[in-house]
């Protein structure tokens, strides 16, 4: 549940989410913030459970963090379970904890395209994008929709065109940006349907 280790400055692309399970399309988002937003390291940070989503199928916190790091292996990715450690799984309470606690630090949030459109129904969502950088990665039929949302069209002067990305986690917010990459159309809804149907043909 320990934060991972930084130095001054350094620039952190935070990625929260249930992760309920990981997979390779939250991979290519991390990747993609990583590299085109220029960051020195992306905090995986895995959350006890979302406040929007039903939870009875929510695996265990260890188990998802297990998961996390399995998949994101890479030098510049760290897996933190801290949102436990501080009892919260709210992402706007998250993100006032680490601007207090680790001050020199620069921070940039990560979301996925399709979680842009239901930004606005996060609590305390604008202080997110008044405190630090947004950044979000096309997801797959999450490309012009997520643009038009309440969200997008409230900060609409703050977004910065995507060829400017390398310099958004250094810059005072609000600042987002949407980043066009490959799609990767795996989803953890579908892993999960896949399983509960394997498990029912094993019962049987």
């Amino acid at each position: 549940m320990r934060l991972p280790h930084a130095e001054p400055g350094n620039r952190i692309g935070l990625f929260g989410g249930s992760f309920n399970p990981p997979h390779s399309g939250h991979r290519t988002v991390a990747e993609t913030a990583l590299k085109r937003c220029d960051l020195d390291q992306v905090w995986w940070l895995v959350t006890p459970g979302n406040p929007l989503k039903e939870h009875g199928g929510l695996a265990p916190l260890e188990e998802r963090v297990d998961a996390v790091r399995k998949l994101a292996r890479h030098p510049r990715m760290k897996v933190t379970a801290f949102e436990a450690l501080i009892g919260t799984t709210y992402s706007a309470r998250l993100v006032a904890r680490l601007l207090e606690i680790r001050p020199r630090l620069r921070f940039a949030w990560i979301m996925g395209a399709d979680n842009l459109m239901t930004f606005h129904r996060w609590q305390s969502w604008r202080s997110i994008l008044e405190n630090v950088p947004l950044i979000v990665v096309d997801r797959p039929d999450a490309s012009f929709a997520p643009l038009k949302s309440v969200a997008a069209n409230a900060y609409a002067p703050y977004r910065w065109d995507e060829s400017r990305a390398t310099t958004l986690a250094g810059i005072a917010p609000p600042a987002w940006t949407f980043l066009h990459t490959r799609l990767d159309d795996t989803s953890s809804t579908a892993l999960r349907a896949q399983r509960c149907g394997h498990a029912t043909v094993v019962r049987q």
